[in-house]
């Protein structure tokens, strides 16, 4: 019997009020252990046969794997093994943080602690269940960083590609526009005429409302002869700097060769530099347009995916929140995935928690990306059955195999390697569907497999 009085044991919480019997029974069946600091005394692996009632110090539990989750038991906690559990071995590293002192009670006299202390069995069940809620909070709390910080890193690089290019375009327009600035004062210099300006607009406003560029090379590379002809007509000796230029914004023959007969040889060349730098900087202010589209739409589909500013509850059309979730992958549906839609020709609402119901199609697609390894065809389909709205989502991936398809919405299962994944993707998305009453369901075979969500209470909307 160790050399622990009842009253020392009783400083622990589970023990402090148990008779004097129950408490001199468990005394007689513990083993005292002392620790000092950065001793170990359980390694992951060893069989979990001992339950650890921590009088004094503090334990550190160390998980192995890529992130090494860390627990503390400190001074008045119970640790190890507890009756009804189903843990075999122990699955962290346990060393004493500082100097420690410990009861160890046997796992194999467990039911008879049950039988001749059953408040503290009752007790620990309930420090078991409060222990396991913990964890799962954790790890839910992990799972849902893990997938913030890919959809962050996918954000990151979908938001880059075009504010970069709206950058190289911006720098781009500097340049055009100084050459633009420096052809009208060229301009002003000769001094042009009242025909001369006018022959010159007239071209200018043929480039830029005109016919659309040539795209057929052929074609455009005659043009390209015919107007560096043309130039060579009226003395412009590098002709050949211009034609591409002039064919690109879709200068024609007729509308150049009026503007340089009409023109002083000596404003061609002026003249020429000013429409080239109009026609850049027109089609440079295009792509800035539209690199500063792309990122307002990928931030509005940030806002509605997140459901920002908006009720935490309202009625949510299910395509509008796939196509959502759908942009926010995008970065990782460029790689390879093919993306096939068939969805119900009218909007399905469904009064729901849509931040929610979006990190279900965020978990289900992903997965399925991740299946394919990035590249196959994701099928993507909404239907109305009975009240209903049911959303399909299948890929051209390996498939599930049967022996674990029962198993895939258990909390920590995942097939994925250590570190990446915590498996609870899946349960995750499994307690957001029931919380709004619905259902999920799967089927795969090689080469298809089908995850349904049933969501009741749908409004079809004409």
């Amino acid at each position: 019997m160790p050399n622990v009085s009842r009253d020392e044991l009783r400083t622990v919480p589970v023990f402090h009020d148990l008779p004097d019997d129950q408490l001199d029974w468990f005394l007689q069946r513990v083993t005292e252990q002392r620790l000092a600091a950065g001793d170990t005394y359980v390694r992951a692996g060893d069989p979990a046969d001992r339950m650890v009632v921590v009088l004094e110090g503090e334990l550190q539990a160390k998980f192995p794997g890529a992130d090494e989750r860390v627990f503390t038991t400190e001074a008045g906690n119970v640790s190890g093994i507890l009756p009804y559990s189903r843990m075999t071995i122990f699955p962290a590293n346990g060393r004493a943080v500082k100097p420690s002192r410990l009861l160890t009670f046997p796992a194999t006299l467990f039911d008879e602690m049950i039988i001749h202390m059953p408040e503290l069995s009752r007790r620990l069940v309930g420090t078991m269940v409060d222990r396991t809620r913990e964890s799962t909070r954790i790890e839910q709390q992990r799972d849902r960083l893990a997938a913030l910080g890919k959809l962050s890193a996918g954000l990151a690089h979908e938001l880059n590609n075009p504010a970069a290019a709206a950058r190289r375009t911006a720098e781009r327009l500097r340049g055009v526009v100084g050459e633009f600035r420096a052809s009208v004062s060229s301009l002003e210099e000769i001094q042009l005429t009242a025909d001369e300006r006018t022959a010159i607009e007239k071209f200018e406003s043929s480039c830029c409302t005109g016919a659309a560029p040539q795209t057929d090379v052929l074609k455009a590379s005659e043009l390209q002869d015919e107007i560096e002809a043309i130039l060579h007509q009226h003395g412009i000796e590098d002709g050949w700097q211009y034609a591409s230029s002039l064919v690109e914004c879709g200068a024609m023959p007729t509308p150049l060769n009026l503007m340089l007969a009409a023109v002083r040889r000596n404003a061609a060349e002026p003249a020429l530099k000013r429409v080239s730098a109009m026609v850049e900087i027109n089609d440079l202010l295009g792509e800035l347009e539209d690199s500063t589209s792309k990122i307002s739409d990928l931030v509005r589909a940030i806002k509605e995916y997140s459901y920002m500013d908006q009720a935490p509850v309202q009625d949510v059309d299910v395509v509008k929140g796939l196509e959502n979730t759908l942009t926010i992958l995008g970065h990782k549906l460029k790689q390879g995935v093919t993306i096939k839609r068939d969805y119900h020709p009218t909007p399905l609402l469904v009064n729901s928690y849509g931040s929610e119901l979006n990190q279900v199609w965020t978990n289900i697609i992903d997965n399925a990306i991740d299946a394919m390894h990035g590249e196959g065809e994701l099928r993507i389909k909404t239907f109305l059955e009975a009240d209903c709205a049911v959303v399909e989502i299948g890929d051209s991936g390996p498939g599930i195999p049967p022996e674990i398809q029962s198993r895939i919405f258990e909390p920590f299962f995942t097939t994925k390697g250590v570190g990446e994944g915590t498996g609870l993707g899946l349960d995750t998305t499994m307690r957001i569907v029931k919380k709004h009453h619905g259902s999920i369901t799967v089927n795969s075979v090689p080469g298809d497999t089908r995850f349904q969500v049933r969501l009741p209470g749908v409004v079809a909307q004409d």
